[in-house]
This record gives C-alpha cells, structure tokens and sequence, in this order.
C-alpha cells in the first residue's frame, strides 16, 4: 500500500529563499577571506592560496 503522506525529507524540491541565503552567506564568506587576504598582504603578510592549478605549494 503507497503511503499517504509525503515527508518533506524525501522532497527533491528546496524553497528558493533558503538556497538565496545559503548563497550569500558564501559569497560573504568568501568576500570577507578576500579581503582578510588583502589586508594583510598590505601589511606584509603573504597567506597566499595553498593549492595553485590543483598543485600544492609550499612556502
């Protein structure tokens, strides 16, 4: 016998407005490194990206 009733967990469907807000918090996240990054490569201080073209590299 089918069930009834749909649980919301087996929904493949997402209310738009949550996937908005998880995007800009992303992007915010990623602004706030950038520009973390940017301060303090004024000040002298090189934390540059880890990984280059999937390579690691070392300092």
């Amino acid at each position: 016998m089918p069930e009834l009733w749909f649980r919301g967990e087996d929904s493949p469907l997402v209310r738009p407005y949550l996937l908005a807000h998880e995007r800009r918090q992303t992007e915010a996240r990623r602004q706030r490194g950038r520009r973390r990054a940017l301060w303090l490569a004024v000040h002298g201080i090189d934390i540059g990206p880890r990984l280059i073209h999937g390579r690691e590299v070392t300092p």
